[in-house]
């Protein structure tokens, strides 16, 4: 068995929201080819993606091919809207919910649906993540490192992961708005360079800003192997110690106490690097994730550990048991 549980989706067909709202980077899909598509975010091409990005039928071909038992399918955080007004990014984050519940009632065995939510507006966010739980039947949900500059530690998140604890719903923190997406975008830089670091920044708010204290029930992952968080955490272990005035101001404890409380993908493209995050984050918190179907993912998923985990019982863990854990299934 392999459930991966990192990978992204879209709608074939989404509305205008630009014609519509009149305003935004709301994305749509140019289908300009067979099997092709180019989404315009506004009205500018952002990105081609191929089929296997919104046909489920396509996804189960190349799921069977790599021996994929189940994806746990995500929006793409381009889709997230957050920057738009409360009310239609409700109504874009309705739309998404719905096609992924659509795609997890036609294919129950081999797709789980993860929503996404309004994450500028609680309210709306804690209705959505509702719904996305009681009615679509989703395990939880995936959401952005940062909100719109705000760190997912910020107070005003609090009502939130308040609501996504008493829900039991899992939480998938995907790196978005990356460093140096408007100033070093040459080489690939904000996905090679900014996207660890993003995810790491998410990490430590949520570290040193008590959330994980205050709510210890959330079961919450996090993308591309924990960034840069695993290599990391012996400098921000000793920040901790040396400069607690700065670090230590919302919440006390070693950050290195909480690894073990959250869950990291094992998409890290390095049999070296598997090793090191198993043996910093524990073999018990890290689940298969592949990015699919995007360049960065790991093509062939799965096939790091296959191959490289000899022991059986970590190789079980984490192709499969870790992700049942975290999706509470």
């Amino acid at each position: 068995m392999k459930i991966d549980i990192h990978t992204h989706i879209m709608p074939e067909k989404i509305p205008n929201w630009f014609e519509k709202f009149g305003y935004g980077d709301f994305i749509t899909l140019e289908h300009h080819k067979p099997c092709c598509a180019k989404m315009i975010k506004g009205d500018k091409v952002f990105r081609e993606v191929e089929h296997n990005c919104w046909d489920p039928a396509v996804r189960l071909k190349e799921m069977d091919e790599t021996t994929v038992t189940m994806q746990a399918l995500s929006t793409i955080p381009v889709l997230f809207n957050y920057w738009a007004k409360p009310e239609h990014a409700l109504e874009s984050s309705r739309f998404f919910n719905d096609h992924i519940a659509e795609a997890v009632t036609r294919y129950p065995d081999r797709y789980i649906g993860l929503g996404t939510v309004p994450m500028q507006d609680i309210d709306l966010s804690v209705r959505e993540m509702e719904r996305c739980v009681k009615e679509l039947k989703m395990p939880g949900i995936e959401i952005g490192s940062n909100i719109n500059a705000r760190n997912l530690s910020d107070p005003s998140f609090f009502p939130f992961w308040q609501a996504a604890e008493e829900l039991g719903a899992c939480i998938f923190v995907h790196p978005w708005e990356m460093m140096g997406e408007n100033d070093m975008m040459k080489y690939w830089l904000p996905w090679l360079v900014g996207m660890p670091a993003e995810t790491s920044r998410a990490i430590c708010s949520m570290i040193f800003g008590g959330v994980f204290e205050k709510f210890p029930k959330l079961r919450v992952a996090f993308a591309h192997g924990g960034g840069s968080f695993p290599a990391t955490i012996g400098r921000i272990e000793h920040g901790h110690h040396v400069r607690p005035d700065l670090c230590a101001i919302d919440n006390a404890p070693n950050p290195r106490d909480y690894i073990g409380r959250f869950w990291i993908d094992s998409l890290v493209h390095d049999p070296k690097a598997l090793d090191f995050i198993i043996d910093v984050m524990g073999g018990d918190k890290i689940c298969m994730g592949s990015d699919y179907p995007f360049p960065l993912g790991e093509h062939h998923p799965g096939k790091l550990i296959e191959e490289h985990i000899k022991d059986s019982k970590l190789r079980d863990q984490l192709l499969y048991q870790n992700a049942k854990d975290w999706l509470g299934i």
